[in-house]
């Protein structure tokens, strides 16, 4: 039997939301580590650091280990996907109870199984989906989209990147939304969780296929992920489209120093 994660994150998913926001609904079976999930307890006040220097380091410090987290439960939900892909590829017995996890990790990631069997296919394209991201984007993203913890709906709503909901009452109100349209910016109970959803987001959502094609393609070439290069799969992120995909790539440069190597 493979060994399974007790912890297993099963983010049980998602009404509609899109492109700055597909959000999964929280599941509470996934508490996730206490130190992160109560992070917004301990948020820096980021309007009132008026130090640059002082204003990224706390932001970037703030939000990091809710990003390690999840790249850490991703990597266990990776890491089962090759051992069972190993023991399909030999021949050898799937027992059920992995066949279970197979499935439901399945469910979450929106690839189901083809009736109760796994396949070539369903590995390569969970494959591409079960995998992390690289620091340097979610946290230049981050900073982008919640004009570095300040904007209303981080305060507000722990929402770090602009993602959207759409029912009424799930989030906060653009106060500048265009006459007609019905979205709302998703509200979170902690950071923590708005990191969570932004990982499924990007690891699931159509509108990213080619960012997972891209960090597919330097797995295969034994790579390391990028963020730089990964960045180029976001154009529909953003209605600015590549001037926007140009501005992650230079906030990742220009912030280099802040980045962990390794």
């Amino acid at each position: 039997m493979i060994k399974t994660t007790k912890k297993f994150a099963f983010l049980l998913l998602l009404s509609g939301l899109t492109a700055c926001g597909e959000t999964p609904v929280e599941d509470k079976t996934h508490n996730g580590d206490e130190g992160v999930t109560q992070q917004a307890e301990k948020r820096p006040d980021f309007r009132a650091i008026k130090d640059v220097a002082q204003k990224k380091a706390a932001f970037f410090d703030f939000l990091r280990p809710a990003v390690e987290h999840e790249n850490q439960r991703v990597e266990r939900e990776r890491q089962f996907l090759l051992e069972l892909e190993g023991k399909f590829k030999s021949g050898a017995n799937i027992d059920s109870e992995s066949l279970a996890y197979a499935s439901k990790l399945g469910r979450v990631y929106q690839v189901t199984l083809n009736g109760d069997a796994v396949t070539p296919g369903w590995f390569d394209e969970m494959l591409k989906r079960v995998d992390v991201l690289p620091e340097e984007l979610v946290l230049s993203q981050a900073a982008n989209e919640s004009g570095w913890g300040t904007s209303r709906f981080a305060v507000e709503g722990n929402n770090y990147f602009g993602q959207w909901c759409y029912r009424k009452g799930c989030g906060l109100v653009p106060s500048a939304r265009t006459s007609g349209a019905t979205h709302e910016v998703a509200v979170f109970d902690s950071a923590y969780l708005s990191v969570q959803a932004y990982f499924m987001n990007v690891n699931r959502n159509r509108a990213y296929t080619d960012l997972r094609d891209i960090r597919a393609a330097q797995r295969a070439a034994g790579e390391l992920i990028d963020g730089a290069k990964l960045a180029e799969g976001l154009s529909r992120y953003s209605e600015r489209g590549h001037a926007y995909v140009d501005e992650i790539q230079a906030m990742i440069m220009h912030n280099n120093k802040y980045w962990r190597q390794g």
